[in-house]
Parts: structure tokens; sequence; C-alpha cells
């Protein structure tokens, strides 16, 4: 494995290794990749273009987490647990992308240990990523904040 790797990217040795159990696709603009509530079927590997990552927030809204572009990997977490997809991945221009099937991932891993430490960093990062994402959006000056719970018993 390699000793550097990009934050919430691959590295070049992971990806090679996954060479043999992806299937390549082609989204148009707007095409989903997954959506919030469907069954996580696998993970998606952005090879060019991006992949809008929305989360659902009321009747047909959805908030703008991130733009993931080349390298990213989408629907680890779900794949890994079994859950269904969290959040909706669209591609925001035309995008390849590589699809893994959940169960082939899941073996790759089994028979691939070295590999195993980048998949929890990804994790890492991802969960990481999240809660400071989610704490931006609560500190929005739109939205009311909530006062400390030793502020609301005085």
């Amino acid at each position: 494995m390699s000793s550097q790797s990009t934050p919430g990217k691959l590295s070049p040795d992971l990806l090679q290794a996954l060479h043999g159990i992806k299937s390549v696709r082609l989204f148009p603009k707007g095409a989903m990749l997954f959506q919030q509530g469907s069954a996580a079927t696998g993970v998606y590997l952005v090879e060019s273009g991006e992949v809008r990552v929305l989360l659902p927030t009321g009747q047909s809204q959805k908030q703008l987490l991130e733009v993931a572009g080349p390298g990213a990997m989408l629907g680890l977490s779900e794949s890994m647990t079994g859950e269904k997809y969290r959040i909706t991945a669209e591609a925001g221009e035309q995008t390849t992308a590589a699809f893994i099937p959940r169960e082939e991932f899941l073996e790759f891993l089994r028979e691939h240990c070295d590999f195993c430490m980048q998949v929890v960093r990804l994790l890492s990062e991802d969960l990481h990523a999240l809660y400071h994402k989610f704490r931006s959006i609560s500190a929005h000056p739109g939205r009311p904040r909530h006062r400390p719970l030793d502020e609301q018993l005085n």
C-alpha cells in the first residue's frame, strides 16, 4: 500500500486491485447513481466528471453536502453496513463512475486485508467531514440556535 494518500481518495494500489471487479458506467448530467432510502447495492468510484452529493431535507428539497470528483468513493458506509443509502448521488455533469457490487467488495476486503486500513481511513474521513458539514449547516445564521442545556435550566 502506498505511504502517501490523498484524503478521501483511494491509493493507486487499491484502484489497481479493484480493477477486476468493477464495471464502468456513464451517467448523463442529472442521472442518479443512487437515491436516499434505496438498498445499498455497492460502491461507486468517480472516474471522471462530478457527482453532487445531496441530503434530502424535506418535501422534494435537497441540501448539497459536497461535489465529489475523480477518485472519490461513494456509498462506502452503507455498503459496509448493508443499510440503505442515506444520501442521494446525482451526476452534476456527464460522469464516468465504476460500480462494485456490495458482496464483491466485501469479499475483496476479506481476501485483501492489506487494504482494510485504507477503507477504515476513508470511513473515518467521511465521518469527520460529515461532522464538520453538519456543524456548519446547523450554525447557519438563518437557523434557530439551541441554547446549551445549562442555559435552558436557568
